[in-house]
């Protein structure tokens, strides 16, 4: 009986663990050294997931001047992009971001018109 409720237990962390990874965001964006454009597509980045992701986002900025091997993993091949890793599947948007309707359709948070 005791044995039942520790199995028990663990699927509900399992599925408490899973629940969290599905609504987790994680989101890197490829820059090379602190340009304007750099700069504009972070801040547009910052906004944008303020707004819609509630706080279930994390965004690692990858500066390929320090760490040019970084970008091979993702195949990036313009600056700035943003690679949203989770949730799958693996999405790429390339450019400042300023275009928020297609920042929103490029990540799923909005549907093709």
């Amino acid at each position: 009986m005791r044995q039942k409720e520790v199995i028990s237990n663990t699927r509900s962390t399992e599925e408490k663990v899973a629940e969290s990874d599905h609504d987790r965001w994680i989101l890197r964006l490829y820059v090379a050294g602190k340009t304007p454009k750099a700069l504009t597509a972070f801040t547009n980045l910052k906004k944008i997931c303020e707004e819609q992701l509630d706080g279930k986002y994390s965004i690692e900025v990858i500066d390929l001047l320090i760490n040019p091997k970084l970008g091979v993993e993702d195949q990036i091949f313009a600056l700035p992009t943003l690679v949203r890793k989770l949730p799958v599947p693996v999405r790429k948007i390339i450019g400042d971001l300023s275009n928020t309707e297609r920042v929103l359709v490029g990540l799923d948070l909005l549907p093709i018109k």
